[in-house]
């Protein structure tokens, strides 16, 4: 069993910003996988569902980014799992938008969200790190995160979410090979053919031969004369 958990901030008024991109893609795997409807348990919402015979479970902690490791501890108690049996999706500044990348253990560079899972379970979890960008200056991130992202971002936020929903199965079973080239195949699709193997190569014309000269016949005395000549 895995407990996959998106880190966000509750309510509307957070339901857009940067911060909130994991709450947006568990959103999207339970929608797109038909996860059963969310309900309020451990310090959060939960929606519970399967990829074949494994069972997953979805966690939103709601109470709010800085204290998300009180969530993820809860339904960890609850369901009897180990930091190993944990993943966590949240944004990643440090990465460009549109990147996504896997890691375990390690650090939280910072993240006040992973900073509160760490201080509950400790640093041995999985992780799945969202690029949104960075603002240029650390002073500005606050302020950066919780922002909506803006119109011009929605086609590769859309990518995005939605490759990590084709890959939600292989994440889960700990295939990140398999994740990360579902998430490949949605944000840089393959581009079609042309059917060209090669730059057509130019075609030469044959230059037409000359034309040959046709002697008219010459008489015994032409012929005699030319060895005269």
């Amino acid at each position: 069993m895995k407990l996959i958990t998106g880190l966000g901030n509750p309510g509307a008024k957070y339901a857009r910003n940067r911060h909130n991109i994991g709450f947006m893609a568990l959103d999207q795997i339970a929608s797109d996988h038909g996860f059963a409807p969310w309900k309020s348990k451990h310090n959060g919402v939960i929606s519970e569902g399967r990829f074949g015979s494994d069972r997953v479970v979805l966690l939103k902690p709601e109470t709010f980014m800085n204290n998300s490791g009180q969530s993820v501890q809860a339904a960890m108690r609850f369901y009897k799992l180990e930091p190993a049996d944990v993943i966590v999706l949240h944004d990643e500044i440090e990465l460009a938008p549109g990147k996504v990348k896997c890691k375990t253990g390690g650090g939280h560079a910072g993240h006040n969200g992973l900073r509160s899972i760490h201080a509950h379970i400790g640093p041995d979890y999985d992780r799945v790190r969202l690029g949104v960008g960075h603002p240029g200056h650390k002073d500005a991130v606050p302020g950066y995160v919780l922002r909506d992202f803006p119109k011009a971002d929605a086609e590769w936020l859309d990518d995005v979410l939605r490759g990590i929903s084709d890959g939600a199965a292989d994440l889960a079973a700990g295939d990140t090979g398999k994740f990360m080239n579902a998430v490949a195949l949605r944000v840089n699709p393959p581009r079609s053919g042309t059917g060209n193997k090669g730059p057509a190569k130019a075609t030469t014309e044959a230059k037409p031969k000359p034309a040959e000269t046709v002697e008219p016949p010459r008489n015994p005395m032409q012929k005699l004369l030319d060895k005269f000549r």
